[in-house]
């Protein structure tokens, strides 16, 4: 089933929304369902702003109104104040954001890449201006989980992955990276995923624990595999002619719901991972579910560089800058080398791994 079809039922409600009667209404879309890890970051968002104001937020969890490239559309017209979206999806409007999807950059360990999402001087720094181009005001973003594969057949090398059709974002650096790691990637919508997978119109797809246990993927495959090459990512934005225009009060109310929301979900998402392939394997005993060794996984981290290379042809004019800012960034998060030259000094990086290690949370090896 596909949700590419808007009603005129929809739209009709949407502007409703916008007029007169409903002005303090703010309407807020995201790619995932009510109860899956998008929709828990948004209820938390809404429940905080309702508290602290007399705004009311109106949630569209994924299919309510299109497909990722419909809501989108509507946060940069006006029609949606707030949009939840992975980078996967932004990567053709916002090339740069593509640097979510060099392979074996984020950290597996959880202390480190929560310190790296809370301090990342790309995300807070350098990003903004790039989502400000084009309409959008970036207010945060958050990992939702360890990507796994998913397949028909055992994946414990590249070759493994020779001639499998295997599902991506529409997203030109994954798609990049699935050919190097030797599989044949072909973009569909959400949407699609399922019915793909069933009829073997692909015989792969990648997504975290919770998502391919919500979406019951396992049904469809046989194999989950943990190379540990990337945690997916997503990006909550607001309209920017939206809140440009607001009083300060209410710009204060959204980042104060942005920032409890973002602390409630890193707390939601312990223990999670392993809590949903726990459910898979109840549902689907013979289901197979392997995490590769160092050693199996060397070949996959050996496409890195490669994939690095291609993001600095078509990862857009501040490709460069993000990527070296990122890699300072996990550096600091980690506790460990320069922070970057654009770093004030270095009292700040020892205060990055103070918090680090003060902050840190069970690591837990995907989600």
């Amino acid at each position: 089933m596909t949700y590419k079809t808007i009603s005129a039922a929809s739209i009709a409600a949407l502007l409703i929304g916008a007029s007169g009667a409903m002005a303090e209404t703010w309407r807020y879309a995201f790619e995932e369902a009510l109860e899956e890890v998008q929709g828990k970051f948004a209820q938390k968002f809404k429940e905080e702003v309702e508290a602290n104001s007399d705004h009311e937020i109106q949630l569209f969890p994924f299919g309510t109104l299109g497909e990722s490239a419909d809501i989108m559309e509507q946060a940069q017209s006006g029609i949606l104040q707030f949009v939840d979206q992975s980078p996967g999806f932004t990567g053709a409007l916002i090339p740069e954001a593509q640097v979510f999807f060099v392979p074996y950059l984020l950290p597996a360990g959880q202390a480190q890449l929560v310190e790296f999402f809370r301090t990342s001087k790309a995300i807070h720094e350098l990003f903004p201006p790039l989502y400000a181009d084009q309409g959008l005001e970036l207010l945060t973003m958050f990992p939702e989980g360890e990507v796994m594969m998913t397949t028909q057949k055992e994946v414990k090398s590249p070759e493994d992955l020779n001639e499998v059709k295997f599902r991506v974002m529409t997203n030109p650096l994954l798609v990049d990276s699935y050919e190097a790691f030797g599989a044949t990637p072909t973009p569909l919508p959400t949407g699609e995923i399922y019915g793909a997978l069933q009829t073997g119109i692909i015989q792969g797809q990648e997504n975290p624990a919770f998502y391919i246990e919500s979406m019951k993927m396992y049904e469809v495959t046989d194999h989950i595999t943990r190379i540990g090459h990337s945690n997916y990512t997503t990006a909550v934005m607001a309209n920017k002619e939206f809140f440009d225009e607001l009083p300060d009060e209410d710009k204060k109310v959204i980042q104060d719901a942005t920032a409890a929301a973002f602390d409630y979900i890193i707390e939601y998402q312990e223990g999670l991972t392993e809590e949903s392939l726990a459910k898979i394997q109840e549902a689907k005993p013979e289901i197979t579910i392997t995490t590769l060794t160092e050693e199996e996984r060397a070949p996959f981290k050996a496409t890195a560089e490669s994939v690095e290379e291609k993001f600095l042809e078509i990862g857009g004019s501040q490709a460069e800058a993000i990527l070296d800012q990122m890699k300072a960034d996990l550096a600091a998060a980690a506790g460990g080398g320069e922070t970057s030259s654009t770093a004030e000094n270095e009292d700040e990086a020892a205060a990055a791994e103070t918090s680090a290690e003060g902050e840190a949370v069970e690591e837990e090896t995907g989600n």
